[in-house]
């Protein structure tokens, strides 16, 4: 095991770009003066807008906001005119000084991580791990600076990008949001993203109205967790943290970035929310970064010693802003105690005031007004514009990377009769993945993209001006056989923690893709893939199954620029040639992971720079299709699929008289005949079960896991108990849905009014938080019956699927107390 101590004389000395200011200096110094602790307090607490209020910013003179990813102005999908709305109120609310406040201007944060992706409308540009494939730095700042313009124009001023983090293992849910493994090319990108939002030191453009403040995050070996785990632990030597995690930082720093955001994750057992030595001794002393640390979404909270209203740990080892979406209130309570009582020195404070004040008048805020009056009227800072949409489209075409082009199948003549298919090709939320209009990218539609392209349409569109034929048929099936098929499938969205994977099988269970291709080429139909995911998976059965595979990644609103890439010109010439190599190396087996360029024995299927060209002769042969994986390791957050529970868990029914029946195979019943469950049939064979209560008293059936789950990373964001599920009969009262946490341990949620607001005899998919139970009792680092559905009352419900996530038809608010 490696220490966690760190040595600041090692890392790399950089030098902060702005000189001393002694106007900006004494200003700051005045403001200080002026502030009481309770002034001080609220501006290093950030709330989130669905858990506070215009005058709560007010009455606590709270220093900043953000709109998490599931966060919009009145809970709903809104376009730009809302935001601004939004961003005016509170803006105003924080000059109020009508109670005697100094009307310190609050700072709005949220997480424009591949366009202004929180809003309708807006440009959506391919994520990162597609624009690592570029190796374009100068169209990278293009991007941001359109990023930057479409944020301001709805009033935001402060974005939580760029990620700078350098994926070293790609099961790690977050992958897609780094821009390569190898931290090179990360390295060249800095800056680059930092002035294409900020603007360049010492230019006019600089923090004007058309850029925002940047965030370089995570800090520092998000990247670098062992296995992959969202929020784990960095377990490597202090040369690796500096040399491979933190190669993005130095430049960042030096083209001024304003703000840093501490990771969740941790280096060898020491959480870097309250690491010192990194936040304090590294960042802020030895690379010299003179603007403020924020946390991330109540990081502060799995210091040891903390809770998420209660962390003066966080503040005295460097952190500046908490990040408190929903814990704001309790913790600026016990900050306030904890100044007063010196446990966080003034000091530590006041530095951390002053460097929030700092960045604040940067921007400009104390000057300009509110956001509304500070949108520009150039038409190209406009959410979707031409300018902007062209510019998206460009990239699109860059990060494409071909690996298979068996006899120069591609590029199809546009005149031909194609058939288009598969999930992905008529689908904008799958093409852009998670941190798109929600979360984690799903429960969104095509009508909800009014300035984006499908591929299907991209394809549709120039096939037609060539003089084609194009049909879109997602199953693969034709009334009049085509001369090719372009079949494009893939990840669905994800964020996060819930797109961590076990290993990199692409799709596991499910090999309705390949059948289609399969099917296709049977039929004496060419095939070309095109692969939507975040990372590189183990797709060596569908690339041996098709005539030509490209990486699409996750291209976003401009689905014409893969048409753009694949198609001819209708008069035959090419159009554009591929541009994209890859940033992360691809794997020759399914648990070949980790897998980064140059380490020792590295053997990938695709190394890291790959990518074939128009002028290349393919010369792939067929390729193994032996996975690698030996168990059945599904995904975690997956209890129950197919009406089936998955490895590692087992279905119980426990009767009206406390006896419990273990590992129950359909059709069985409880030893009083209480509850009985059967098979029945849902989208295939048998893929459901119904479950009947005889109203006997109460009865349950429950999934039990081997091992306690833990699921406190899930709690802390907004991740639902997710069942899909049918209402046939329901008796009134006495329904719920539990956890629990070993003996005398859990919590359970009562469901009679929501199930009897759903049709009878209807599929639909009903979402529990976690948080509702954690908020009921339950200790949800230790969940040893994820799923437990029980009854008094004579009742009959169906189930076909248990799971974590946030694509929900109903959800169950959590029961106030």
């Amino acid at each position: 095991m490696h220490s966690a101590v760190v040595h600041p004389e090692a890392w790399p000395k950089v030098k902060w770009p702005f000189a001393y200011d002694a106007a900006l200096e004494q200003r700051v110094k005045s403001l200080l003066a002026r502030m009481s602790d309770e002034d001080k307090v609220g501006q290093i607490i950030q709330a989130d807008i669905a858990s506070v209020t215009p005058e709560e910013v007010r009455k606590y003179r709270l220093g900043s906001i953000l709109a998490g990813g599931n966060s919009k102005p009145g809970g709903k999908l809104s376009g730009g005119k809302a935001w601004l709305e939004l961003s005016d109120a509170f803006y105003h609310a924080s000059v109020d000084t009508t109670d005697g406040g100094l009307g310190i201007p609050v700072l709005f944060g949220v997480d424009a991580v591949h366009g202004h992706n929180d809003v309708v409308g807006a440009t959506i540009f391919p994520q990162n791990s597609a624009l690592g494939a570029m190796r374009d730095p100068a169209l990278v700042a293009e991007i941001a600076a359109a990023t930057a313009e479409e944020a301001r124009a709805t009033g935001i001023n402060w974005t939580f990008a760029p990620t700078l983090t350098v994926p070293q293992d790609d099961r790690w849910g977050r992958a897609f949001e780094g821009y390569s493994e190898d931290p090179a090319v990360v390295a060249s990108y800095a800056a680059a993203v930092v002035e294409g939002l900020q603007g360049k030191p010492g230019t006019a453009g600089f923090l004007d109205n058309a850029h925002v403040i940047a965030s370089a995050k995570h800090f520092v070996g998000d990247g670098s967790t062992t296995d992959g785990k969202d929020q784990g632990d960095a377990q490597v030597s202090e040369a690796n943290l500096r040399d491979v995690a933190s190669a993005g930082y130095p430049p960042a720093i030096a083209a001024g970035v304003q703000t840093v955001m501490a990771s969740f994750s941790s280096w060898n057992g020491a959480k870097m929310s309250g690491h010192k030595g990194l936040l304090t001794d590294v960042l802020k002393g030895r690379m010299d970064f003179q603007g403020f640390v924020v946390g991330d979404w109540n990081g502060h909270g799995q210091v040891p010693g903390c809770t998420n209203e209660d962390c003066p740990q966080a503040i005295n080892a460097g952190m500046d802003m908490f990040m408190a979406p929903d814990s704001w209130r309790g913790l600026y309570k016990n900050t306030l105690a904890e100044v007063k009582s010196g446990v966080i020195p003034m000091s530590r404070l006041d530095d951390a005031v002053s460097r929030i004040l700092r960045v604040k008048m940067r921007l400009g805020l104390f000057d300009k007004g509110s956001p509304s009056s500070q949108v520009s009227d150039n038409p190209s800072y406009a959410l979707g514009s031409p300018e902007h949409r062209a510019l998206a489209r460009r990239a699109v075409r860059e990060t494409l990377v071909l690996l298979k082009n068996h006899d120069g199948i591609l590029p199809l003549n546009p005149k031909q009769r194609i058939l288009v298919a598969g999930d992905g090709a008529d689908n904008i939320p799958k093409q852009s993945g998670g941190w798109t209009l929600t979360w984690q990218g799903t429960g969104t539609t095509n009508a909800d993209f009014p300035n984006a392209q499908s591929i299907w349409d991209g394809i549709r569109e120039q096939v037609a001006a060539a003089g084609g034929t194009a049909q879109l048929s997602v199953d693969g099936k034709y009334t009049q056989k085509p001369d090719v098929a372009i079949v494009v499938y893939g990840e669905n969205p994800y964020a996060e923690f819930q797109g961590d994977i076990p290993n990199l099988l692409f799709s596991p269970g499910d090999s309705s893709n390949l059948d289609m291709i399969r099917r296709l080429r049977a039929q004496g139909i060419p095939v070309v893939s095109v692969f939507l995911s975040g990372r590189p998976l183990w797709v060596n059965r569908e690339i041996n199954a098709s005539n030509a595979f490209v990486a699409a990644w996750l291209p976003g609103s401009e689905g014409g620029g893969v048409a753009d890439v694949i198609l001819r010109t209708a008069a035959g010439a090419i159009n554009h040639d591929f541009h994209g190599k890859l940033a992360y190396s691809w794997p020759r087996t399914a648990v070949q992971t980790p897998l980064n360029v140059g380490q020792k024995n590295y053997n990938p299927q695709f190394p890291f720079g790959y990518g074939l060209t128009y002028k290349d002769k393919d010369t792939l042969g067929k390729l193994s299709e032996v996975s690698g994986v030996k168990d059945s390791a599904v995904a975690p957050g997956l209890y129950l699929q197919r009406g089936k529970p998955v490895a590692g868990l087992t279905l119980q029914l426990t009767g009206a008289n406390g006896a419990t029946t273990d590992e129950v195979v359909a059709p069985a019943s409880s030893r009083d005949g209480s509850v009985r469950i059967t098979a029945i049939d849902y989208k295939a064979q048998e893929d459901a079960r119904r479950i009947e209560w005889s109203g006997a008293g109460t009865a349950s059936v429950a999934l039990h896991s081997s091992s306690p789950l833990d699921q406190d990373r899930q709690t802390n964001g907004d991740v639902l108990l997710v069942t899909t599920m049918k209402v046939d009969a329901l008796a009134p009262g006495k329904v719920s849905l539990a956890v629990a946490c070993g003996d005398k341990c859990g919590a359970s949620m009562p469901m009679d009014a929501m199930l009897a607001t759903l049709p009878k005899g209807k599929w639909l998919r009903v979402g529990i938080p976690l948080k509702c139970f954690r908020e009921a009792g339950a200790d949800m680092t230790r969940i040893d019956v994820p799923f437990r559905l029980q009854s008094a009352a004579k009742a009959t419900l169906s189930i076909a699927r248990v799971a974590l996530g946030t694509d929900v038809d109903k959800q169950l608010a959590c029961p106030t107390h």
